[in-house]
């Protein structure tokens, strides 16, 4: 990796923060739990990566240690955690929804169908991978404060004088929808413009297309549907990801950058393009909330919230 890639990664790797973040959570054992508890497929963050002893690592662990029996998968993208962290940076996000469904349709632990949950924006991609790929068969999807609707804006970027920062920056807002940029920066294929809708609908090489804002895809929309639950957490003091609305499938209205508009105020809920409308009135769809900032919990929250969709 160049020493200018190498910058670039340690710098979002401050940015988001993933692994002290969730290091900090400490999970107490949950009782009455068996062997016949569905596996557990996890996706992590920007920044981290499936195996970090202070992030994932420990999290595969103690849930493992919470819910006796349960296998825990922590996705590896890529052959090693070297590449896994850099590929969350740099790997066209299609190719990595690509791998990791072949992966989990190789996986005879995931045949009779698995529960995941996604970290920040592993939390939109293992929605690809349930609206993309239906076999095994997806039963929960917990989004941990992932970014539905893409983000607008890089609200924490340390060394505001940086000329790293600058150029993230200028790249993003300037050049998120050219070519080489949307191939080869994360980031950029869930940038979402709402003052460049046309450029966004059109050059979006990923969330515009899971998001049925070109054409509707009926096989997305009732694959979604197959969900037992589609949980989504929002951080309340949320610094990292903009707007935090979109943490609940909300967004700014399109055509400014100050007003924000509900999951159900929008287009994508009102004609129902993705399913949502039918999961929600089904109640399918569960909104959680919590204080803090961006993957900060606590050991209670996430037990009392979170664990019991995983029995």
């Amino acid at each position: 990796m160049s020493h200018n890639r190498f910058k670039m990664t340690t710098l979002l790797c401050l940015l988001l923060g993933a692994g002290p973040l969730l290091s900090q959570l400490v999970l107490s054992p949950v009782h009455g739990s068996d062997n016949a508890t569905l596996p557990l497929v996890m996706w992590h963050g920007m920044g981290d990566s499936c195996c970090n002893p202070l992030s994932m690592g420990s999290i595969k662990k103690m849930i493992e240690e919470a819910i006796p029996g349960i296998d825990v998968l922590s996705l590896m993208i890529g052959k090693t955690v070297i590449q896994d962290t850099e590929n969350g940076f740099f790997m066209d996000v299609n190719e990595q929804v690509s791998m990791v469904c072949s992966q989990l349709a190789q996986d005879p632990k995931l045949k009779d169908g698995y529960n995941a949950m996604g970290f920040s924006q592993g939390g939109q991609f293992l929605r690809a991978v349930a609206q993309r790929c239906p076999s095994p068969p997806m039963k929960t999807l917990i989004s941990v404060g992932g970014q539905q609707q893409g983000v607008y804006g890089l609200p924490r970027c340390p060394g505001e004088s940086s000329h790293i920062c600058d150029w993230i920056r200028k790249e993003l807002n300037s050049g998120a929808y050219t070519d080489i940029v949307q191939k080869h920066l994360v980031q950029a294929q869930y940038w979402h413009d709402p003052l460049n809708d046309d450029l966004y609908k059109k050059h979006s090489l990923f969330l515009a297309d899971i998001n049925q804002e070109r054409v509707v895809n009926e096989t997305y929309k009732k694959n979604l549907q197959l969900l037992d639950k589609f949980v989504m957490v929002k951080f309340l003091q949320d610094s990292v990801v903009d707007p935090v609305d979109t943490e609940w499938f909300g967004f700014l209205k399109t055509g400014q950058a100050k007003e924000t508009e509900t999951l159900q105020e929008s287009v994508l809920y009102k004609e129902d393009r993705l399913g949502l409308a039918a999961m929600e009135a089904a109640g399918k769809l569960d909104f959680l909330a919590t204080e803090g900032d961006h993957l900060q919990f606590t050991d209670e929250w996430f037990n009392a919230k979170l664990v019991p969709y995983l029995h």
